[in-house]
């Protein structure tokens, strides 16, 4: 058998010998685990922070500096942009979502965007960002982009998990979950994409709070969930797609993701999502897989895309983006461009999609 192994040279030291005199075939993909965290992490401010205006969107961004961008935005952009927050996070942060479009009309349908439920899946809140800056940049000059500005409203949310995040920043840079406290166990966090309101806590989740799938001690537990949802439902009658971004896999997944079934809308579902991998491969040649979440993937329960779905939000989709493991959750720098390219051009095509209708 054939396995891939991350290791800090700490470990591969020690770990080494054994595959070897167990005669396991092994590749290396990361030699120094630690170096590729700090690099990440590291202290290089000094070539973020230059000017508000020169936001690198290259590189990722602490939590503070994503927000600070998103008042910038506010302040600079308020013919296209307005920034209110949903509620706040387990640790008191404001849970800031940015309303995107032309206000040209009293009434107009809208999609909704999240990145960076999971908070180690920092290529996430990276594509909000880009996708931010492509409308704003390219709204004059892009026909499309103009159509759908001027057409829709988008809300976007760069990071959901607050919380988490910022502590993928300071302290590990692998978590996943929230950072709320459970008073039997010294564990903290929920899985805020295990905590939703449908099917909630059956397969695919565990109900042990010190497991990375943890979906709470009730739905909607995690005021992050809550405050989102309950935005959802107000609009649920403007909002005609959700999606939601995660890494890693360069899968397209729509509903549903609790059972093996078909949705009612399937093909119109389905023609969105095969038109979306397409456009996404004219970049660079990188195939996505598409298909029902349950059967592309795997079965989880209590997931956004599902309660979304089942709301009354006929499209529903989760990306995961690149890359398919080598890498894995510290996909360098310097892929941020190509993946949020590439993206990019997937969502556009769901989203002119939308404005056509499909029978």
């Amino acid at each position: 058998m054939h396995m891939n192994y991350r290791l800090v040279p700490n470990t591969s030291r020690s770990l080494l010998p054994y595959l070897q005199q167990a005669n396991i075939q092994y590749t290396i993909l990361i030699s120094d685990l630690q170096e590729a965290v700090e690099n990440q992490t590291g202290l290089r401010s000094y070539r973020n922070r230059r000017s508000l205006s020169e936001h690198n969107y290259e590189v990722y961004h602490s939590l503070e500096e994503i927000q600070d961008w998103m008042y910038h935005l506010n302040k600079t952009h308020s013919d296209l942009v307005h920034m209110f927050s949903v509620g706040k996070s387990y640790e008191g942060r404001p849970l800031f979502v940015l309303k995107l479009g032309k206000r040209s009309r009293p009434y107009k349908k809208a999609v909704w965007i999240d990145c960076g439920i999971h908070a180690r899946e920092w290529i996430g809140p990276a594509f909000c960002q880009w996708f931010v800056k492509e409308a704003l940049q390219t709204y004059q000059t892009d026909p499309a982009m103009r159509k759908m500005l001027t057409q829709l409203y988008f809300y976007i949310m760069p990071v959901f998990n607050v919380d988490g995040y910022h502590f993928s920043w300071t302290n590990d840079r692998f978590w996943r979950k929230t950072r709320s406290k459970n008073t039997r166990f010294r564990c903290h966090g929920v899985d805020a994409n295990r905590n939703w309101k449908v099917k909630w806590c059956d397969e695919g989740a565990s109900f042990h709070p010190c497991d990375d799938t943890y979906c709470g001690p009730f739905p909607e537990s995690e005021p992050e969930v809550k405050a989102v949802a309950h935005f959802l439902r107000k609009h649920r009658k403007q909002i005609k797609a959700y999606l939601s971004f995660h890494a890693y896999a360069q899968m397209l997944l729509y509903p549903y993701s609790y059972k093996y079934a078909t949705i009612p809308n399937f093909s119109c579902v389905e023609s969105a999502a095969y038109n979306a991998v397409n456009a996404l491969q004219s970049a660079y040649g990188i195939r996505y897989r598409y298909g029902p979440a349950s059967s592309t993937l795997y079965v989880s329960s209590g997931s956004s895309m599902d309660w979304a779905y089942k709301n009354g939000i006929p499209y529903a989709f989760a990306f995961e983006l690149r890359d398919t493991g080598h890498f894995g959750f510290l996909l360098p720098e310097t892929l941020i461009k190509p993946t949020c390219t590439e993206t990019m051009l997937a969502v556009k095509n769901i989203t002119l999609h939308l404005l056509k209708k499909c029978h």
